[in-house]
């Protein structure tokens, strides 16, 4: 009797260890107080993100995270996270209910992290800072525009369709009387990669331009000794 009374004492006490143990809140180090606010949730491409939002307060799992509304329609996963945590070796991980890692980000570069998730690609979180503008939507970027080199010398017209012809080009028309310098190049197709405007030819070679100060103004990049502007008509 007495042995059977001293091990369901151990039973318990281990218990009451577990269940304090468990209702401990983490202690944010500098790392996680760092991460407070709101930060961008997106694929590599951005053309799918949401706003992610971290807090020290106790959350179900580790300290408190929320998504905004619509990041569950673009993230199923996202319903499982409960928690946030950052580990010893400054892992950032987002937890489920039993505490388990959905996923685990490292972080890549100052307010950049970056976590691999099957399905999806690389995953990243980073703060408004480090993501810079939004992507532009091809349907933003369809029209009639001017190729113009050096002070403002209009060397071609263009027009850039949404229509596919190919995995990710889209349909491109080079009006009569363009320039040398782009009949040479001879682009057939266009497409966004992130932030760029990419013009392509069926050689495979790319011209890349990265929108200016206005919407309606995009420069070559990297920029040559004159520039190459793409000007929206």
């Amino acid at each position: 009797m007495r042995a059977s009374l001293s091990c369901l004492a151990v039973v318990l006490t281990a218990l009451a260890s577990h269940a304090l143990a468990a209702a401990e809140p983490e202690v944010p180090n500098e790392a996680a107080t760092a991460m407070i606010g709101s930060w961008e949730f997106s694929n590599a491409d951005r053309d799918k993100r949401c706003t992610i939002t971290f807090s020290t307060d106790p959350g179900k799992r580790g300290m408190k995270v929320e998504f905004d509304k619509g990041c569950p329609d673009v993230f199923p996963f996202i319903k499982e996270i409960v928690g946030w945590s950052i580990a010893e070796n400054d892992f950032l991980r987002l937890l489920d209910a039993k505490g388990q890692p959905v996923l685990e980000f490292s972080e890549v570069e100052s307010g950049m992290y970056e976590a691999p998730k099957p399905g999806e690609g690389i995953l990243f979180i980073q703060n408004a800072a480090a993501a810079g503008p939004a992507p532009r939507a091809p349907e933003e970027m369809a029209g009639n525009w001017d190729v113009v080199r050096g002070a403002g010398q209009v060397i071609c017209k263009l027009a850039l369709a949404t229509n596919a012809v190919g995995d990710q080009d889209l349909a491109l028309t080079v009006m009569p009387g363009c320039d040398a310098f782009v009949t040479r190049f001879a682009p057939t197709s266009w497409q966004m990669d992130r932030a760029e405007l990419v013009l392509k030819n069926a050689r495979g070679a790319t011209w890349r331009f990265g929108e200016g100060d206005t919407p309606a103004t995009w420069q070559r990049v990297p920029e040559g000794p004159e520039p190459l502007l793409m000007v929206r008509r």
